[in-house]
């Protein structure tokens, strides 16, 4: 997985950057000619770790996600001269995006809007990014009506013309991408287009230190609350104390428990963007396990054990014959593998099998 990191100047986005992926990159300088800042997070899973006391492996691999941290964009960039492709390359390679907010008072880091409203930069962004996508979007309908005048291909010309005409109607009406079904007809012709608003986002609301998070920072935006999961604009939120969980990130693993504890933070906020990168891409977590290594894997919510084969290696979804399939929960419950076998847990799936959270897998195949 590969998550962008955007935003507006001054609102914490390296700073959140520094957080996740435990960097120590300077903030408040950034420079879009630099390029991106590139990390990596570690998915932390209490159950791989059990799993590794257990098994006692040579390797213990967790999951990790890709964060990509761009230059903060402008109001009116994606009208004026387009977002710089520089920016737009990175951003379209990502697979979900995190929009961080900002809700903290401080006079040595002037807003570009001179006052602090997040529910005005959401919308800001938002509307930054519809207008990059029909930019995109209105640029091809153009050249596929020439084509089609020229009858240069015309019958797949029109077929995509009318995909992309639809997408072009949302884009008018201020209504983003995600949320539309295509076929898969569709999905291909238009996958080469990378659409942002097409994308999971994740809203990252950045609090000054002891602030706490009121509905009415967001006031004129629909909140919900489905799954322990708080919506905005039907995406999920997270709020953080940006310079505070910086600090908090620094520190060694061994002191950060009895930090938190102090300052009274339930769970750091990089755990709590990774669950939430998990819930916006739906994504869930299997295992492989052994003498060798025991690893984290991570696969599409509904991918079929072939799928999911296929994220450890590609032979092993094209050889793929059978999985050999228990939970970590009942592993855990009953005390080891024969156990599990002995009250009937243990099971043999085959190609139809829907791969579950926690499940763990042992693959079979033949190439």
């Amino acid at each position: 997985m590969e998550i962008g990191i955007i935003g507006l100047p001054g609102v914490g986005k390296t700073t959140l950057f520094n957080i996740v992926t435990r960097n120590c990159v300077k903030t408040g300088s950034f420079s879009a000619s630099a390029g991106p800042n590139l990390g990596v997070a570690t998915v932390p899973d209490a159950r791989l770790a059990w799993l590794s006391d257990f098994f006692k492996p040579k390797k213990t691999t967790y999951a990790t996600i890709n964060f990509v941290d761009v230059a903060g964009l402008m109001e009116g960039a994606a009208k004026k001269d387009g977002f710089s492709a520089q920016v737009l390359g990175h951003l379209r390679a990502v697979d979900a995006l995190v929009h961080v907010v900002r809700a903290f008072p401080d006079p040595a880091v002037p807003h570009p809007a001179e006052t602090i409203d997040p529910a005005r930069d959401i919308r800001t962004v938002d509307a930054e990014l519809l207008l990059g996508d029909m930019a995109v979007a209105e640029a091809r309908v153009a050249r596929l009506r020439e084509d089609i005048a020229k009858h240069r291909n015309r019958a797949q010309a029109e077929k995509e013309l009318a995909v992309l005409e639809r997408i072009l109607a949302r884009l008018e009406a201020e209504q983003p991408i995600r949320g539309l079904e295509f076929t898969e007809d569709a999905q291909r012709m238009i996958k080469g287009y990378t659409f942002l608003t097409a994308k999971p986002m994740i809203y990252a609301l950045n609090l000054g230190e002891g602030q706490a998070f009121t509905p009415e920072m967001l006031a004129g935006l629909p909140l919900e609350e489905r799954d322990g999961v708080t919506l905005v604009n039907g995406h999920p939120l997270i709020a953080f104390q940006g310079k505070l969980e910086e600090e908090i990130a620094q520190l060694p693993a061994e002191d950060v428990s009895e930090f938190l504890e102090a300052m009274g933070i339930e769970e750091p906020a990089a755990h709590r963007l990774i669950r939430l990168c998990y819930y916006a891409l739906d994504v869930i977590a299997f295992f492989t396990v052994g003498e060798d290594e025991c690893r984290a894997w991570t696969t599409k919510r509904g991918d079929t054990a072939p799928a999911a084969a296929g994220r450890i290696h590609s032979d092993l979804e094209r050889g793929f014959i059978r999985a050999e399939v228990f939970r970590y929960d009942d592993l855990r419950r009953l005390g080891s593998i024969q156990a599990v076998k002995e009250a009937g847990l243990f099971r043999v799936e085959g190609k139809t099998h829907l791969v579950e959270d926690g499940e763990i897998l042992n693959i079979r195949f033949n190439v």
